[in-house]
């Protein structure tokens, strides 16, 4: 399998952000990048773990429902894959309000899923999909069809930070914060395209360590 082929996916046809995608993104580090992926991701694992099951414990005593919960993105060059996650928001939140923009203060997350996104606990499942190759560890993170529609509608060049994997962690999550608009995410995430390799990585990786311990940019 190639770097630009992801498994268990397909692309989203229904939505022509794919067809404005520029040519796949090549770079020397791509392979060096995706043997760190696997590395990193399966270490992680073991503590990660241990962590979930706590968390699946204290959010199933807080709220009845499931402590998991799945939802479709869109990731490299415009191929759906689904990420899962566990849950920080009140079972069936969206279907009063529909699906929205994450922000400040979000009424539908609990109190366990506002600690869990201020440390970022509830995206650890998501090393999973960082092993099986549909996300990278460093990376823009993965919008959903419906925004990302809209916003390569209504912000030109958005669709264009599809040409490398979406990440758990990313350039636009350690420098950006709770008012970012979508144009600012776009101008961080272009910034790690345009800078892309290991330097911006390890940075981005130990500024993931402070925005965790601090909680900052956390929604």
């Amino acid at each position: 399998m190639t770097e630009n082929q992801i498994s268990h996916t397909q692309t989203v046809d229904e939505h022509d952000f794919v067809a404005k995608l520029d040519r796949p993104f090549h770079h020397i580090y791509l392979p060096f990048k995706r043997l760190f992926d696997l590395i990193f991701a399966t270490l992680l694992m073991i503590p990660a773990s241990i962590i979930i099951l706590i968390f699946m414990i204290l959010v199933k005593l807080e709220t009845p429902g499931k402590c998991f919960y799945s939802q479709e993105r869109v990731g490299l060059m415009g191929q759906s894959f689904k990420v899962t996650k566990l849950r920080s928001m009140y079972s069936d939140a969206e279907k009063k309000s529909g699906a929205m923009w994450a922000k400040k203060e979000d009424p539908r997350v609990t109190r366990v899923g506002h600690f869990m996104r201020k440390t970022r606990v509830d995206e650890l499942p998501q090393l999973w999909s960082v092993i099986k190759g549909d996300m990278s560890l460093i990376g823009p993170r993965p919008e959903r069809p419906m925004f990302t529609q809209q916003f390569s509608e209504d912000i030109d060049g958005f669709e264009q930070r599809l040409l490398v994997k979406p990440g758990l962690s990313g350039y636009a999550q350690v420098h950006g914060g709770y008012d970012d608009t979508p144009a600012q995410k776009l101008a961080n995430d272009m910034y790690y395209i345009e800078h892309f390799g290991v330097l911006t990585d390890v940075g981005i990786f130990f500024e993931t360590i402070r925005v965790v311990v601090t909680g900052d940019g956390a929604r």
